[in-house]
C-alpha cells in the first residue's frame, strides 16, 4: 500500500488508500490524530482515547476515493479527543489535520 505525504502546518502527515473491492478506505494518519472516510469509526477510537474525525466527500463526489478527497472533504463526525484539539465539524479536512500536527 503506498504511502502518501502531506505537508501539515507543524509536521508531516502519512496518507493511504486501501481498496476493498469497489470502495475505497482512505485515511490521514497526523502527530496527533487522524481522520479519514465514512469506514472509521471515531467513537471506537475514542476509547483508546485517540483523535480521530470522519470526513465526508468533497461537494460532487460520492465517495472518499483518494487523500485528495480527505483533504478537500468536509468533518462530519469527531470525537472528543479531536474536539480537544480544535477539530469542529463543517472544518475541511486538511484544516482539521493541521490541528492534529
Amino acid at each position: 500500500m503506498p504511502e502518501e505525504v502531506i505537508k501539515l502546518k507543524n509536521s508531516w502527515a502519512c496518507g493511504y488508500v486501501f481498496t476493498l473491492g469497489p470502495a475505497n478506505l482512505v485515511w490521514v494518519r497526523a502527530n496527533k490524530g487522524m481522520i479519514g472516510c465514512g469506514a472509521f469509526d471515531v467513537c471506537a477510537l475514542e476509547k483508546f482515547e485517540y483523535a480521530a474525525a470522519r470526513v465526508k466527500p468533497p461537494v460532487g463526489e460520492e465517495s472518499v476515493k483518494s487523500v485528495d478527497d480527505l483533504l478537500c472533504g468536509e468533518v462530519k463526525e469527531t470525537n472528543k479527543y479531536a474536539e480537544l484539539s480544535g477539530v469542529k465539524v463543517g472544518m475541511k479536512g486538511k484544516e482539521a489535520l493541521d490541528l492534529l500536527s
